[in-house]
């Protein structure tokens, strides 16, 4: 997310104009702006609004700048605090760099741009140990101070609950996230889950970026305005711009087409795009919180993401485990998903035999938390009244060999004495997922070990 997004900036300044200026840049940027025309002014406008940086001129009446560093530095050593100094200064400005003011621009101010390299570069090392000191304290307490934001997610799993932590502690970073695991494992629940205890007011925006070319992935993300292509008759706003405040989640990021990483790689360098048919800079305001599938052995091989994207995109780094990896869970997930469906359905929570929660204890589950969902809600359908048993769970009988998921898997074109094309292969393999998950699509990606995306694609090219 971009600095400016929920920066307060205090300009104490006694010079009308100067002030007058550079709280309309700051403004243009997207900062908070409070303005204060000298240094009593000052002091009192930073205790009320605890601001995220100060800019101070030195020379004032009749409160001048070294006091009000001085002040400023006994109730707080953190906030950084830039110096605009006039010429001849010079003895001023390093006494007031040992006093603890962070960096100083010369005036007059003729170059915005020095302004903004310094206002960025100290709000990014006061993120940065602000994130340092909130991992800190996370990972010495037990679990997350806010589960409230993690809710969501039904969980007794000591590693759930680390990466619980962990991501409390990063939430408030303005650096990309980017989250790992299987499909169906969670991933867009605890993207959501960051977006909640990140506290940003903007809205929550997702987008599946697989299959996307460039110009639907372009236009989707960035808006275009009027008579970029043919058929844009009206400006349209991207995604970027519509989750300004908030976050931004692209998932199957790691089916990103390499001009499509190119072009996004900049933008999280940058901070800033351009709406497709304009020269106008926009600048990011959304937090990016990305998702994938894939392992990252295989997101950084040859044929995966490009080193730089990759790089960039995985400042934080999250892997939510498999549900066969936290077996303890299943009890839980299985009563919350019966809940949801008898609610639905308008019936009593049936009983479940001792030989069914064996058997979903022992089962691999290929699709995870979501073919668990989606098993529970088949089972009532089928079972409609007694107590559920394993025969209302046709994946038993169908995936008996994930159960042992460990054990070699024999080859099953071993012995033939020629072998199919790769397009009869995959024919035949996306025929039997189909026909062993009743039709159902989610169930049989799941049985395939590929998105539902990517098994919806092959169909309609079928």
């Amino acid at each position: 997310m971009n600095n400016a997004s929920h920066a307060t900036i205090l300009i104490i300044e006694d010079e009308p104009l100067l002030s007058l200026t550079l709280g309309d840049h700051l403004r243009d940027r997207g900062f908070q702006v409070i303005e204060a025309s000298d240094g009593q002014m000052g002091l009192e406008l930073f205790h009320a609004h605890t601001p995220s940086l100060v800019t101070l001129d030195l020379r004032m009446d009749p409160m001048d700048g070294h006091e009000v560093l001085a002040a400023i530095r006994k109730q707080d050593q953190d906030t950084p605090v830039i110096i605009i100094s006039g010429q001849g200064q010079m003895e001023d400005v390093i006494r007031a760099l040992r006093a603890g003011a962070f960096d100083y621009i010369q005036k007059p101010v003729y170059d915005m741009t020095i302004l903004d390299h310094a206002i960025d570069r100290a709000l990014e090392r006061s993120a940065l140990r602000h994130g340092n000191a909130r991992l800190s304290r996370s990972f010495l307490a037990d679990g997350p101070q806010r589960p409230e934001d993690f809710s969501h997610i039904l969980t007794m799993n000591p590693r759930m609950r680390d990466i619980f932590r962990y991501c409390e502690a990063v939430a408030q970073s303005t650096e990309p996230v980017l989250i790992t695991g299987e499909t169906g494992v969670g991933k867009e629940l605890l993207a959501r889950a960051l977006h909640r205890s990140s506290q940003y007011t903007g809205p929550f925006i997702a987008i599946n970026v697989a299959g996307l070319d460039i110009q639907g992935f372009s236009d989707t993300l960035f808006g275009h305005v009027r008579g970029a292509f043919t058929g844009a008759d009206r400006p349209r706003a991207g995604l970027m711009e519509k989750a300004a405040g908030g976050t931004l989640f692209l998932d199957e990021v790691g089916d990103l087409s390499q001009q499509a990483q190119i072009c996004l790689l900049r933008v999280l360098q940058e901070k800033e795009y351009h709406p497709l048919g304009s020269d106008c800079v926009r600048p990011l305001c959304a937090r990016v919180i990305a998702a994938t599938n894939k392992e990252l052995s295989g997101l950084r091989s040859d044929t995966g993401l490009r080193s730089d994207f990759f790089f960039r995109l995985a400042t934080h780094v999250v892997t939510l485990p498999p549900l066969r990896e936290r077996r303890e869970d299943i009890p839980l997930l299985m009563h919350h998903f019966m809940e949801e469906a008898c609610k639905a359905l308008g019936r009593a929570i049936p009983d479940c035999s001792a030989p069914l929660l064996s058997r979903l204890k022992a089962y691999a589950f290929p699709g995870n938390v979501r073919e668990l969902k989606g098993m529970i809600h088949d089972a009532l359908g089928r079972c409609p009244v007694g107590p559920l048993t394993p025969a209302a769970f046709p994946s038993f009988a169908a995936l008996q060999s994930s159960c042992h998921a460990h054990e070699p898997v024999q080859n099953p074109f071993e012995g033939l004495s020629s072998l199919p094309s790769l397009r009869m292969a995959t024919e035949c393999l996306i025929s039997e997922a189909m026909r062993r998950s009743n039709g159902v699509q989610k169930v049989a990606a799941s049985i395939l070990g590929i998105s539902p995306q990517a098994l919806s694609e092959r169909l309609r090219r079928r």
